[in-house]
């Protein structure tokens, strides 16, 4: 493993073929390795998520975050281009999986590529995470505190999120789910929910509740962050990725 790296800005075709900005980092030299997508939370495209994704370089993947409102306009600020896709409910779930997609895609075209690739979402896109592996022949998915999975969101919530346990017999590969003890959206009740149904269906996951973290327990920058339950967290991550995106 090496830390060496190349990252930066790129260009990738994400659903029907919209020009999307995304954020690009892998591992120098030629060995064979997995691609993880890293889908990010609801405030945006923000450093954080490229910082995780340089993290992930820095464990020899290739990983690549789609800004997902990207749409929102050419040059126009992450913040403004987050708050006009929050005025519009976010992201459609179509559109979610064919941007997932188009970043796969452009994984697996990197020299190097081994063709395995996982997804990794946080806050919102933990459930776009969770939608993604019930949507596409993945390896392997990480959803970190995804809301709205089990339960539809609160009358008064911006985002037009249906609940997707009914489709928890689609799950196309092994999950990780990793949640706050302490967090409402999702709850205790429905991750508890979430794990029986993916028990009863024989599906391939590790759930981990963290007492004392609520959501957003791995953003190093709120004081929602719980450095134990994160260090964990990434523990758990590099672990379950290391056995399902190997060559």
């Amino acid at each position: 493993m090496t830390d060496q790296m190349q990252a930066g800005t790129v260009a990738i075709s994400g659903h029907e073929g919209a020009g999307l900005e995304a954020y690009l980092a892998r591992p120098l030299g030629d060995r064979p390795r997995g691609g993880v997508v890293v889908i990010h939370h609801l405030p945006g495209y923000d450093e954080g998520t490229k910082q995780i994704t340089r993290t992930f370089a820095a464990r020899g993947y290739a990983a690549v975050c789609p800004n997902l409102y990207s749409r929102e306009g050419k040059g126009v600020a992450p913040d403004d281009q987050a708050a006009a896709a929050r005025a519009k409910g976010g992201v459609p779930d179509e559109q979610l999986v064919g941007d997932v997609a188009g970043a796969a895609a452009h994984l697996n075209g990197l020299e190097g590529a081994n063709g395995r690739i996982g997804v990794i979402g946080y806050c919102s896109g933990g459930r776009q995470s969770f939608l993604a592996a019930v949507s596409l022949d993945l390896d392997a998915a990480v959803d970190c505190y995804g809301a709205f999975v089990v339960k539809e969101p609160p009358a008064d919530s911006p985002l037009k999120a249906g609940p997707l346990i009914s489709r928890a017999a689609d799950l196309s590969c092994p999950l990780l789910g990793l949640f706050g003890g302490e967090d409402r959206f999702p709850s205790p009740d429905e991750v508890a929910e979430l794990d029986a149904e993916l028990t009863r269906l024989g599906k391939e996951h590790e759930f981990h509740s963290y007492p004392g973290a609520g959501h957003a327990f791995f953003a190093v920058e709120r004081a929602s962050y719980r450095p134990e339950a994160a260090v964990d967290g990434w523990k758990r991550i590099f672990d379950f990725f290391g056995r399902h995106l190997a060559s």
